[in-house]
């Protein structure tokens, strides 16, 4: 049996406490913290530490120091909060408060500790996030869906990921997943970040949470009306992102379309832009996609729209998605047509075409939930998943333990 060392919260304690004695473990102290825990790892010797999943009991110091001596950790959450504290941490073995014991036990006597990404965390410490901004021409082509389902594709491959709405003409991802936008968590950021004052605990207490089954993230939602827009000045969005590289492994901003450098239709050299705010995010992004509708008018403003974006940002760094993919306004083989469209007149020889899946999107605003979620084996969401994996995210090593093959993950090189 094993020997047990307990930093929970009371309630937690007198719940599980009978069942631990029961199943015939020791428990070798009841600490307050995680400070006190990792300073008496050596003294105690447990087998096992059985911790709460929020900041005060769950630390990378305590991850580091109980992988270092072979001590199984096992963290208790009690919110989506402290489980995506855990996640971030690296920690693999997290349950929910209130499972019954059994489940506890499971790991418990589950056989050798499966080690935490603690080294990996300390090296992504030292390097930042990558903001992947999704920008697309006037029209709506689709750069609110596309942004919010991939951050729930980043989400559900084990990355930390902040959603963001950059739109400097009105927020539309409040909507599209069903969260309160009275106030703009973006524009509070921003605001904090031009007074130095945009740390962690601020960016946790501001954004909203969209809650999955493994694939929660964090969402800022954007401007409740288009005459809010002073808010999101060049500098604060630019501080904002920042602050967010070192909060979470994934920024996905959802960019405004214009490209207009509106100083020049004005004489005062001093006034606030609109489009500083995508600008910005541009500068910032380390990966933009550019999408645009699959039609006529739709490719015209694609094509005319990506000559302005690669004067602001590295070809190399760009991503062409082409939208809604139709034969009923391309004619038949849709997809060559668009391909040829580009390569002919935006010489684009290499872009990711997602199809028109009215049934899936409708099912996803009807329920204000992710493709994920209202439709997985929808062909949209599928195409939108294959997007992330092969050009956003990292390239997945498989490493054998307890029998099953569990993805190692390392960054793939942004450029």
């Amino acid at each position: 049996m094993a020997r047990l060392a307990l930093a929970l919260d009371d309630s937690t304690e007198d719940r599980i406490i009978a069942d631990i004695v029961e199943h015939g473990h020791t428990i070798v102290a009841r600490l307050a913290g995680w400070r006190d825990l990792l300073e008496n790892l050596d003294v105690l010797g447990p087998d096992v530490a059985l911790v709460g999943a929020a900041r005060s009991t769950l630390s990378v110091e305590l991850l580091a120091g109980c992988d270092e001596r072979g001590i199984r950790l096992i963290a208790l959450a009690v919110t989506d909060a402290e489980r995506a504290h855990a996640s971030q941490l690296g920690l693999h073995e997290v349950v929910d408060h209130d499972a019954p014991w059994t489940d506890i036990e499971r790991l418990v006597t589950g056989g050798v500790p499966v080690p935490s990404r603690v080294g990996e965390l300390l090296a992504r410490q030292e390097r930042a996030a990558s903001v992947i901004a999704v920008w697309g021409p006037g029209g709506a082509p689709g750069r609110s869906t596309l942004a919010v389902n991939l951050a729930a594709e980043i989400a559900a491959a084990g990355h930390t990921v902040a959603l963001v709405d950059g739109d400097p003409y009105g927020g539309a991802i409040a909507p599209v997943l069903g969260l309160l936008d009275e106030a703009p968590g973006f524009a509070s950021a921003c605001r904090l970040a031009g007074a130095d004052a945009l740390d962690r605990v601020e960016l946790e207490r501001i954004a909203q949470r969209y809650s999955a089954p493994r694939a929660a993230f964090n969402v800022f939602t954007g401007l409740v009306g288009p005459s809010r827009w002073p808010e999101l000045s060049r500098d604060r969005v630019t501080a904002a992102i920042e602050a967010m590289r070192a909060w979470v492994e994934y920024v996905v901003v959802d960019t405004g379309f214009s490209l207009e450098h509106d100083e020049e239709l004005t004489s005062d050299q001093f006034a606030p832009r609109r489009n500083a705010a995508t600008f910005a995010a541009l500068a910032a992004a380390d990966r933009v996609v550019a999408v645009g509708l699959a039609d006529p008018v739709g490719l015209s403003r694609l094509l005319r729209g990506h000559v302005d974006l690669v004067d602001l940002v590295d070809p190399d760094r760009v991503d062409v998605v082409v939208n809604r993919v139709r034969t009923s306004a391309l004619g038949i083989d849709a997809h060559a047509q668009v391909r040829q469209t580009l390569r002919r007149f935006g010489g684009l020889s290499d872009a990711t075409l997602l199809p028109h899946d009215s049934k899936a999107t409708d099912a996803a605003i009807l329920t204000a939930r992710t493709l994920r979620d209202a439709a997985p084996r929808s062909p949209l969401r599928m195409a939108i998943r294959d997007y992330a994996f092969e050009a956003l995210l990292p390239t997945p090593e498989p490493s054998r333990r307890r029998g099953f093959a569990i993805p190692t993950l390392r960054r793939a090189a942004t450029g």
